[in-house]
């Protein structure tokens, strides 16, 4: 009777991989009950036989099967043996049938080893709400525990969580350890969180942190981000490394502030210091002189690669030179670089011609990288419509709209962020939220006000709508970065540096705008976009008005 059902029940599972796993648990168990053959007593050899099945599982549906086996036998909930299942199943990539299986768990009584690798695996895997109730449901933790949270926090763009975290460890007194810094100072620097950041360095070094060549890069990484750009180089010029990883990130961060000159002259200081360079140097050097419009020097240190370097350009580097090209208008040169490309270009190489060609008005080639957008979305359709908008051509614009109604795609909004006092204050074009709001608009209008008279002059024709100008002002008026600096204006007091970051590349009308506030208030205010800085000063910016 006993064999009969086992067959039975591993033909069933074996045949319907995907049915719901909850189902198969409670059938198997429903089946063993009656079954002359008691859970209390499992069959040794039965069980070993099962457990070294599971150690060679080539595939889901034997996952499966040995699942079902191990519920017939009685353990179910062995927290060794669920743990291995969890592991399966996410190995497999069913997140699924791994979170139905932490469902009927009654208690989670796991070694500590097991439940970091089930922590890791959810966060390799980008679950990261499932990774944390399997953490907060361990008896104990260790700093292992916490640097899986935290670096898959960080990994999965959760970066304010991750600091959460990091000061949740503290306040328990569990000792951070370097690999914690790495990803807390990682999360500081794709914030822009200077504040924190400076918090978390001066903490490192209370702790008398070791600081490796990983801490390094990191270190100038975050200052770089966060505007400091100046802290970066004096870091990179004590520790005096030999590590590429530390020269990269000098690089880097000079580029993303529009420093060329010194990004290439950190490049030629490598040369010279035989520091053989990589894949990701070259990437910097060709952004640095992408925001630059060093169009020939870029194409000689692209050519180097393969001629000097013996590197393999990635589809990374030919991304680059599209950016490079395109920035500089010479939008068929980049489209023939797309062409010529030994590998398939990805959407990201598309949406970066579409980009240049919204700034150069052409919607002949936007149309042809639109086209070749596989999975479209909103900003995709907003970029070309912008196209049409530029060109006053508005019923093909309408034609767009239309078509984002149909499909149901929203526009994205634009979202910036400012730290003040210790907090990360969000903000979104148009929104009505903020807890301030009144007080915000007042500095706003204000600022708005005092704008024109000092003969800014708002670009309404960036606005992707038929409507009057008046309209097409409101319109403007409200995008996320100038909310944010009213706030900045309303916290801060006159002449502090105010630093705001924005998920999404600054538009002309508000570069135009921050630049007659920062001669009107005599302020630096910078600005850390999707794709460099803008420190805006005096009444100019530090982009040239190239970006």
């Amino acid at each position: 009777m006993r064999k009969v059902v086992c067959r039975s029940l591993a033909f069933y599972v074996a045949r319907l991989p995907f049915f719901s796993l909850l189902h198969a648990l409670r059938f198997s168990s429903r089946t063993s009950c009656n079954c002359s053959f008691a859970a209390s007593t499992p069959d040794n050899h039965m069980l070993r036989f099962v457990l070294d099945d599971c150690k060679t599982t080539v595939d889901l549906k034997s996952a499966l099967k040995n699942h079902a086996k191990i519920v017939k036998l009685g353990y179910g909930v062995d927290p060794s043996l669920v743990c291995s299942q969890l592991l399966t199943y996410i190995t497999y990539g069913q997140l699924n049938f791994a979170r139905l299986l932490l469902d009927e768990i009654p208690c989670w009584n796991t070694d500590l080893v097991t439940g970091n690798k089930v922590i890791a695996s959810f966060m390799k895997n980008g679950d990261v709400g499932t990774a944390k109730r399997v953490f907060l449901n361990m008896l104990s933790r260790d700093v292992v525990s916490w640097n899986s949270m935290i670096g898959g926090c960080v990994k999965n763009c959760q970066f304010e969580e991750a600091l959460r975290l990091f000061k949740d460890m503290c306040s328990l007194d569990i000792q951070p350890d370097e690999f914690t810094f790495s990803s807390v100072i990682t999360g500081c620097a794709r914030l822009g969180a200077l504040g924190h950041g400076l918090w978390v360095h001066d903490l490192m070094n209370k702790k008398k942190i070791a600081v490796n060549n990983i801490l390094h890069a990191a270190l100038i990484d975050m200052y770089a981000k966060c505007g400091k750009v100046e802290i970066a180089r004096e870091i990179f010029m004590r520790i005096r490394s030999s590590d590429v990883s530390v020269w990269n990130a000098m690089i880097t961060g000079l580029a993303i502030h529009g420093l060329a000159s010194d990004a290439i002259s950190v490049f030629s200081q490598m040369e010279a210091e035989n520091v053989p360079p990589d894949g990701v140097t070259f990437l910097g050097v060709l952004m640095a002189c992408s925001h630059c419009g060093l169009v020939e020097m870029g194409q000689k240190y692209f050519d180097s690669m393969t001629g000097q370097y013996l590197i393999e350009p990635q589809l990374e580097h030919y991304g680059a030179m599209v950016d490079l090209f395109g920035r500089a208008g010479r939008l068929e040169e980049a489209y023939n670089t797309i062409k010529a490309m030994p590998v398939a270009p990805d959407v990201v190489v598309w949406r970066t011609l579409l980009s240049a060609c919204r700034t150069y008005k052409n919607s002949t080639l936007g149309e042809i990288a639109l086209a070749n957008i596989s999975t479209l979305d909103s900003g995709d359709y907003v970029l070309l419509s912008n196209t049409y908008c530029s060109l006053n051509k508005w019923s093909s614009s309408a034609n767009m709209r239309e078509i984002m109604r149909r499909e149901g795609v929203n526009k994205d909004r634009g979202k910036s962020w400012i730290e003040w006092a210790g907090v990360i204050y969000h903000f979104r074009a148009g929104d009505r939220s903020h807890p301030e709001t009144k007080a915000i608009d007042k500095i706003l209008k204000q600022l708005l006000a005092r704008a024109k008279l000092e003969g800014f002059v708002p670009a309404t024709e960036l606005v992707l709508m038929d409507v009057t100008e008046e309209e097409k002002e409101e319109n403007l008026n409200f995008h996320s970065e100038k909310l944010a600096l009213a706030f900045g204006v309303l916290k801060t007091s006159p002449g502090t540096e105010i630093c705001i970051s924005k998920n999404m590349r600054t538009c002309f009308d508000c570069h135009s705008w921050f630049k007659t506030v920062s001669r009107m208030l005599r302020r630096v205010i910078i600005v850390r976009d999707r794709i460099r800085f803008h420190k805006f000063e005096g009444g100019s910016c530090s982009c040239g008005d190239y970006w």
